[in-house]
Protein backbone atom coordinates (compact mmCIF):
# COMPACT_ATOMS: atom_id res chain seq x y z
CA UNK A 1 0.00 0.00 0.00
CA UNK A 2 0.67 3.76 -0.36
CA UNK A 3 0.41 5.20 3.37
CA UNK A 4 0.35 8.49 4.15
CA UNK A 5 1.39 9.37 7.90
CA UNK A 6 0.79 12.96 9.95
CA UNK A 7 3.37 12.59 12.67
CA UNK A 8 5.68 10.05 11.29
CA UNK A 9 9.19 11.79 11.99
CA UNK A 10 8.30 11.16 16.18
CA UNK A 11 9.02 8.39 18.74
CA UNK A 12 5.73 6.47 17.32
CA UNK A 13 5.85 7.61 13.29
CA UNK A 14 9.49 6.38 13.28
CA UNK A 15 8.63 2.65 14.43
CA UNK A 16 5.61 2.85 12.75
CA UNK A 17 7.82 3.90 9.30
CA UNK A 18 10.07 1.20 9.81
CA UNK A 19 7.55 -1.68 10.03
CA UNK A 20 5.00 -0.68 7.21
CA UNK A 21 8.21 -0.76 5.08
CA UNK A 22 9.89 -3.65 6.21
CA UNK A 23 6.07 -5.16 5.01
CA UNK A 24 6.39 -3.63 1.50
CA UNK A 25 4.71 -0.92 2.04
CA UNK A 26 5.76 2.52 0.62
CA UNK A 27 5.14 5.77 2.74
CA UNK A 28 5.20 9.18 2.61
CA UNK A 29 5.24 11.72 5.76
CA UNK A 30 3.31 14.83 6.66
CA UNK A 31 5.75 17.22 8.18
CA UNK A 32 6.31 21.31 8.85
CA UNK A 33 8.50 21.24 5.22
CA UNK A 34 8.43 18.97 2.17
CA UNK A 35 11.42 17.15 0.81
CA UNK A 36 12.14 13.11 -0.27
CA UNK A 37 9.14 11.15 1.29
CA UNK A 38 7.30 14.16 2.54
CA UNK A 39 4.94 16.53 1.72
CA UNK A 40 3.82 19.69 4.09
CA UNK A 41 0.89 20.40 6.02
CA UNK A 42 0.59 23.41 3.88
CA UNK A 43 1.32 21.42 0.70
CA UNK A 44 -1.88 19.35 1.51
CA UNK A 45 -4.01 22.23 2.72
CA UNK A 46 -3.06 23.41 -0.91
CA UNK A 47 -3.08 21.03 -3.50
CA UNK A 48 -4.99 18.41 -1.70
CA UNK A 49 -4.23 14.36 -1.14
CA UNK A 50 -1.44 12.53 -2.84
CA UNK A 51 -2.40 9.50 -4.31
CA UNK A 52 -2.38 6.65 -1.79
CA UNK A 53 -4.31 4.02 -0.06
CA UNK A 54 -3.85 4.60 3.40
CA UNK A 55 -3.37 7.69 5.63
CA UNK A 56 -2.51 7.62 9.63
CA UNK A 57 -2.31 10.44 11.92
CA UNK A 58 0.37 10.08 14.75
CA UNK A 59 0.45 14.10 15.07
CA UNK A 60 0.69 15.71 18.64
CA UNK A 61 2.48 18.25 20.69
CA UNK A 62 4.01 16.39 23.85
CA UNK A 63 1.46 17.01 26.47
CA UNK A 64 4.31 15.82 29.56
CA UNK A 65 6.85 18.19 28.14
CA UNK A 66 8.08 18.93 31.43
CA UNK A 67 9.69 22.27 30.09
CA UNK A 68 6.75 23.81 28.47
CA UNK A 69 4.32 25.33 31.31
CA UNK A 70 0.67 24.82 31.56
CA UNK A 71 -0.77 27.47 29.89
CA UNK A 72 -3.49 28.99 27.48
CA UNK A 73 -0.83 29.23 24.15
CA UNK A 74 0.32 25.38 25.40
CA UNK A 75 -3.14 24.20 25.33
CA UNK A 76 -3.93 25.87 22.35
CA UNK A 77 -0.64 24.12 20.83
CA UNK A 78 -1.99 20.47 22.22
CA UNK A 79 -5.67 21.27 20.67
CA UNK A 80 -4.13 22.46 17.22
CA UNK A 81 -1.28 19.69 16.97
CA UNK A 82 -4.00 17.38 17.39
CA UNK A 83 -7.74 18.46 15.86
CA UNK A 84 -6.16 20.76 13.29
CA UNK A 85 -3.97 18.43 11.61
CA UNK A 86 -6.21 15.58 12.03
CA UNK A 87 -9.09 17.61 10.27
CA UNK A 88 -6.95 18.47 7.59
CA UNK A 89 -5.99 14.48 6.57
CA UNK A 90 -9.98 14.27 6.77
CA UNK A 91 -10.86 17.01 4.63
CA UNK A 92 -7.79 15.94 1.61
CA UNK A 93 -10.00 12.45 2.34
CA UNK A 94 -12.98 13.54 1.78
CA UNK A 95 -12.23 15.78 -1.27
CA UNK A 96 -10.03 13.40 -3.22
CA UNK A 97 -11.02 11.92 -6.38
CA UNK A 98 -9.39 8.52 -5.73
CA UNK A 99 -10.42 8.64 -1.53
CA UNK A 100 -7.76 6.15 0.52
CA UNK A 101 -9.06 2.77 1.83
CA UNK A 102 -8.23 3.19 4.96
CA UNK A 103 -8.35 6.74 7.72
CA UNK A 104 -6.51 5.73 10.81
CA UNK A 105 -6.08 7.87 14.04
CA UNK A 106 -4.14 7.16 16.89
CA UNK A 107 -5.37 8.71 19.89
CA UNK A 108 -5.54 8.41 23.80
CA UNK A 109 -6.86 6.37 26.78
CA UNK A 110 -8.03 9.32 28.24
CA UNK A 111 -11.07 9.86 27.11
CA UNK A 112 -11.87 7.56 29.67
CA UNK A 113 -12.76 8.69 33.21
CA UNK A 114 -10.14 8.06 35.52
CA UNK A 115 -11.14 5.17 38.42
CA UNK A 116 -9.00 3.09 40.02
CA UNK A 117 -11.86 0.23 39.89
CA UNK A 118 -13.89 0.86 36.78
CA UNK A 119 -12.88 -1.23 33.50
CA UNK A 120 -13.38 0.16 30.34
CA UNK A 121 -13.87 -1.39 26.82
CA UNK A 122 -14.53 0.22 23.50
CA UNK A 123 -17.84 0.62 24.19
CA UNK A 124 -17.78 2.26 27.44
CA UNK A 125 -18.68 6.37 27.65
CA UNK A 126 -16.17 8.84 28.32
CA UNK A 127 -14.87 11.70 26.40
CA UNK A 128 -16.94 14.83 28.28
CA UNK A 129 -15.09 15.32 32.16
CA UNK A 130 -12.04 17.08 32.02
CA UNK A 131 -9.90 18.78 29.85
CA UNK A 132 -7.71 15.53 28.32
CA UNK A 133 -11.12 13.60 27.43
CA UNK A 134 -13.14 16.77 25.56
CA UNK A 135 -9.29 16.63 23.96
CA UNK A 136 -9.34 12.81 22.94
CA UNK A 137 -13.60 13.36 21.74
CA UNK A 138 -12.75 16.52 19.65
CA UNK A 139 -9.97 14.99 18.05
CA UNK A 140 -12.03 12.02 17.11
CA UNK A 141 -14.66 14.18 16.35
CA UNK A 142 -12.08 16.13 13.44
CA UNK A 143 -11.72 12.08 12.00
CA UNK A 144 -15.18 11.61 10.86
CA UNK A 145 -15.98 11.58 7.32
CA UNK A 146 -19.66 11.40 6.51
CA UNK A 147 -20.59 9.05 3.42
CA UNK A 148 -17.41 8.21 2.90
CA UNK A 149 -16.19 4.67 1.22
CA UNK A 150 -12.88 4.87 3.21
CA UNK A 151 -12.86 2.56 6.52
CA UNK A 152 -12.07 4.79 9.75
CA UNK A 153 -10.20 3.23 12.26
CA UNK A 154 -9.26 5.00 16.00
CA UNK A 155 -6.48 3.53 18.20
CA UNK A 156 -7.11 4.83 21.46
CA UNK A 157 -3.35 4.26 22.99
CA UNK A 158 -2.03 3.88 26.59
CA UNK A 159 1.33 4.96 27.43
CA UNK A 160 3.60 4.21 25.14
CA UNK A 161 6.52 1.97 26.07
CA UNK A 162 10.15 1.75 23.99
CA UNK A 163 13.49 2.29 23.57
CA UNK A 164 14.73 5.75 23.11
CA UNK A 165 11.55 7.93 23.40
CA UNK A 166 8.43 8.07 25.04
CA UNK A 167 7.92 7.69 28.93
CA UNK A 168 10.81 5.33 29.26
CA UNK A 169 13.32 8.25 28.25
CA UNK A 170 12.04 10.28 30.37
CA UNK A 171 12.52 8.25 33.43
CA UNK A 172 15.21 5.46 32.80
CA UNK A 173 18.14 7.31 34.47
CA UNK A 174 16.72 7.70 38.14
CA UNK A 175 15.98 4.05 37.73
CA UNK A 176 19.48 3.26 36.72
CA UNK A 177 21.07 5.25 39.18
CA UNK A 178 18.79 3.04 41.97
CA UNK A 179 16.69 6.52 42.22
CA UNK A 180 13.54 5.85 40.80
CA UNK A 181 9.89 4.62 42.28
CA UNK A 182 6.22 5.03 42.34
CA UNK A 183 4.28 8.38 41.47
CA UNK A 184 1.96 9.40 44.41
CA UNK A 185 0.57 6.50 46.13
CA UNK A 186 1.73 4.34 43.17
CA UNK A 187 -1.51 2.23 43.54
CA UNK A 188 -3.46 4.32 40.26
CA UNK A 189 -3.73 2.10 37.34
CA UNK A 190 -0.98 2.26 34.21
CA UNK A 191 -2.25 1.42 30.95
CA UNK A 192 0.41 0.49 28.68
CA UNK A 193 1.82 -0.65 25.49
CA UNK A 194 4.59 -1.50 23.88
CA UNK A 195 5.44 0.55 20.92
CA UNK A 196 5.63 -2.80 18.67
CA UNK A 197 2.29 -3.51 19.52
CA UNK A 198 0.94 -0.33 18.52
CA UNK A 199 2.62 0.27 15.56
CA UNK A 200 1.43 -3.79 15.04
CA UNK A 201 -2.56 -2.78 15.70
CA UNK A 202 -1.87 0.37 13.38
CA UNK A 203 -0.65 -1.81 10.41
CA UNK A 204 -3.36 -4.58 11.39
CA UNK A 205 -6.09 -2.09 11.12
CA UNK A 206 -4.54 -0.83 7.46
CA UNK A 207 -3.84 -4.43 6.12
CA UNK A 208 -7.22 -6.25 7.60
CA UNK A 209 -10.52 -4.45 5.62
CA UNK A 210 -13.02 -6.01 8.08
CA UNK A 211 -11.21 -3.71 11.35
CA UNK A 212 -13.22 -0.45 11.37
CA UNK A 213 -14.56 1.91 14.59
CA UNK A 214 -12.65 1.94 18.01
CA UNK A 215 -9.75 -0.31 19.06
CA UNK A 216 -7.89 0.04 22.56
CA UNK A 217 -4.25 -0.07 22.25
CA UNK A 218 -3.28 -1.32 25.61
CA UNK A 219 -1.53 -4.70 26.45
CA UNK A 220 -3.96 -7.24 27.67
CA UNK A 221 -2.52 -7.20 31.24
CA UNK A 222 -2.48 -3.66 31.62
CA UNK A 223 -5.71 -3.43 33.58
CA UNK A 224 -3.84 -5.09 35.92
CA UNK A 225 -0.83 -2.68 36.30
CA UNK A 226 -0.28 -0.32 38.33
CA UNK A 227 2.31 2.50 38.60
CA UNK A 228 3.91 1.03 41.51
CA UNK A 229 3.81 -2.48 39.82
CA UNK A 230 5.34 -0.86 37.08
CA UNK A 231 7.94 1.09 38.86
CA UNK A 232 8.89 -2.03 40.62
CA UNK A 233 8.46 -4.03 36.98
CA UNK A 234 10.99 -1.72 35.30
CA UNK A 235 13.60 -1.34 38.37
CA UNK A 236 14.44 -5.07 38.15
CA UNK A 237 14.65 -4.92 34.61
CA UNK A 238 17.33 -2.77 34.70
CA UNK A 239 18.99 -4.73 38.65
CA UNK A 240 18.02 -1.75 40.51
CA UNK A 241 15.92 -0.98 43.70
CA UNK A 242 12.45 1.22 43.54
CA UNK A 243 12.75 2.22 46.83
CA UNK A 244 12.34 6.44 46.21
CA UNK A 245 8.02 7.22 45.45
CA UNK A 246 7.74 10.69 43.82
CA UNK A 247 5.75 12.31 45.86
CA UNK A 248 2.26 14.00 44.39
CA UNK A 249 3.34 17.31 45.53
CA UNK A 250 6.17 17.02 43.38
CA UNK A 251 4.47 16.02 40.46
CA UNK A 252 1.83 18.89 40.42
CA UNK A 253 5.28 21.29 40.83
CA UNK A 254 6.96 20.25 37.78
CA UNK A 255 3.85 19.84 35.52
CA UNK A 256 0.69 21.64 36.93
CA UNK A 257 -2.53 20.07 38.26
CA UNK A 258 -4.20 19.77 34.90
CA UNK A 259 -1.23 17.41 34.01
CA UNK A 260 -0.97 15.80 37.00
CA UNK A 261 -3.76 14.26 36.45
CA UNK A 262 -2.14 11.80 33.74
CA UNK A 263 0.55 10.35 35.79
CA UNK A 264 -1.30 10.44 39.78
CA UNK A 265 -4.56 8.94 38.00
CA UNK A 266 -5.07 6.31 35.59
CA UNK A 267 -7.71 4.03 34.19
CA UNK A 268 -8.18 -0.03 33.79
CA UNK A 269 -8.89 -0.45 29.69
CA UNK A 270 -9.35 -3.82 28.17
CA UNK A 271 -8.74 -4.26 24.11
CA UNK A 272 -11.36 -6.17 24.09
CA UNK A 273 -12.28 -5.89 20.29
CA UNK A 274 -8.19 -5.61 19.45
CA UNK A 275 -8.55 -8.77 20.63
CA UNK A 276 -11.68 -10.08 18.59
CA UNK A 277 -10.55 -8.50 15.22
CA UNK A 278 -7.64 -10.96 15.54
CA UNK A 279 -4.55 -8.95 16.89
CA UNK A 280 -2.08 -10.74 18.92
CA UNK A 281 0.31 -9.10 20.72
CA UNK A 282 3.74 -9.45 20.96
CA UNK A 283 4.35 -8.49 24.57
CA UNK A 284 1.10 -8.52 26.97
CA UNK A 285 3.28 -9.37 29.96
CA UNK A 286 4.89 -6.33 31.26
CA UNK A 287 8.36 -7.74 32.66
CA UNK A 288 9.00 -9.10 29.00
CA UNK A 289 7.80 -5.78 27.72
CA UNK A 290 10.36 -4.37 30.07
CA UNK A 291 13.26 -6.66 29.27
CA UNK A 292 13.07 -5.73 25.61
CA UNK A 293 13.60 -2.25 26.00
CA UNK A 294 16.20 -2.00 28.31
CA UNK A 295 18.06 -4.71 27.76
Amino acid sequence: MRVLVGGGTGFVGTALTQLLRSRGHKVTHVSRRGGRNRISWEELSRSGLPVCDAVVNLAGQNVLNPLRRWSDSFCREIISSRVDTTRTLAKAIAAAEHPPRAWVLVTGVGYYRPSPIAEYTEESPGGNFDFFSRLVSSWEDAALIYGSPTRGVVVRSGVVLGRGGGAISQMIWPFRLGLGGPLGSGLQPFPWIHIRDLCGIVCHALEKENVRGILNGVSPSSSGTSNGAFARELAAALGRPALLPVPAWAVRAVFGEERAVMLLKGQKVLPKRTLESGYRFIFPELAAALRDIVA
